[in-house]
C-alpha cells in the first residue's frame, strides 16, 4: 500500500517503457517480510502481565524506535532502486532474496544490540534478563558488522547489475550517472562496515564497544561526497533535473 501511494506522487521523466514502475510481487513480498521483521522487533508479543512489564516495555520505545528506523532505511533504500529499475530478471530476485534473508537473521542481534545499549534505562532497578561478557561484546559488534557489510554489499550489486542492463533499460548518460553514485554510496556503506569489523577484531574487548561509533563516520563521509558528485553532474548534464535518490 504504501509503495503504491509512494508511486503514484513520482513522475519519470524521460523513463524507457522498458522499466516496469508498476509495484511487482517482489516487492509485494519484500514489503511482507519487511513487515514481518518489524514484528519480530516488538518487545514483547504479549500483554504486559504488570505495571513494571509495561514500564520496562515504554522505556524500551528508543531502541526499538532506532531498530525500527534503520529497518525503514533498509527498506527506503530497496524501494528506491525497483522503482528507479523496475527490475525482475533472474540476477535481481536472487540478489533481493538474499537481502530480505539477511534482513530477516539480523532482527534479533539488532534487536540485542540496542536493547543491551539502553539497558540502564530500560531495567533501571531491575534485573537485567540480557547477559554479555566483556569478552563477548566484540562477537556482538562483529557479528553486527559483518550483516552491515553484507546487507550493503547486496545492494551494491544491484546497482551494479542495473548499471549492466543500462543498454536494455535504456537508461540516459544521466541516469547512467546517478546509478554509479547510488553504486559509489553502497561501497562507502561498506567500507564503514569493514572499518568497523576491523576495529571490533583489533580493539581489546574492554573497549569494544567504542568500535560502535565508527558509524557515526557515514554521514560525514557521504555529505561531501554527493557535494562533489552533484557538482560533476550538474557540470556535465546541466540540462537534466537530478533524481533524488
Amino acid at each position: 500500500m504504501i509503495r503504491k501511494l509512494m508511486h503514484k506522487k513520482e513522475i519519470h521523466q524521460g523513463n524507457s517503457a522498458k522499466r516496469n514502475y508498476e509495484v511487482q510481487r517482489i516487492e509485494t513480498f519484500s514489503d511482507g517480510v519487511f513487515a514481518f521483521a518489524v514484528t519480530l522487533l516488538i518487545v514483547s508479543l504479549e500483554v504486559p502481565k504488570n505495571f513494571e512489564e509495561l514500564m520496562v516495555n515504554i522505556r524500551g520505545f528508543f531502541a526499538f524506535g532506532i531498530s525500527f528506523l534503520l529497518l525503514v532505511v533498509i527498506w527506503m533504500e530497496q524501494h528506491n532502486f525497483f522503482r528507479k529499475y523496475g527490475l525482475e530478471d533472474g540476477q535481481t530476485i536472487a540478489l533481493n532474496v538474499a537481502l530480505l534473508f539477511l534482513v530477516l537473521f539480523y532482527v534479533y542481534p539488532l534487536k540485542f544490540l540496542f536493547t543491551l545499549v539502553f539497558s540502564s534505562q530500560i531495567y533501571a532497578g531491575h534485573e537485567m534478563p540480557l547477559h554479555i561478557t566483556d569478552a563477548q561484546m566484540p562477537v556482538l559488534m562483529e557479528i553486527y558488522a559483518v550483516g552491515f557489510i553484507a546487507i550493503y554489499s547486496l545492494f551494491t550489486l544491484m546497482y551494479r547489475h542495473a548499471l549492466a542492463r543500462s543498454s536494455f533499460l535504456e537508461l540516459t548518460e544521466a541516469e547512467r550517472f546517478d546509478c554509479r553514485t547510488i553504486m559509489y554510496k553502497q561501497v562507502i556503506m561498506v567500507s564503514v562496515g569493514v572499518s568497523a569489523l576491523f576495529s571490533a577484531m583489533i580493539i581489546s574487548a574492554q573497549y569494544s564497544g567504542i568500535t560502535g561509533f565508527i558509524y557515526v563516520l557515514i554521514g560525514p563521509a557521504l555529505t561531501p561526497f554527493f557535494f562533489r558528485r552533484k557538482k560533476i553532474r550538474d557540470r556535465l548534464f546541466p540540462e537534466e533535473k537530478e533524481v533524488n535518490a
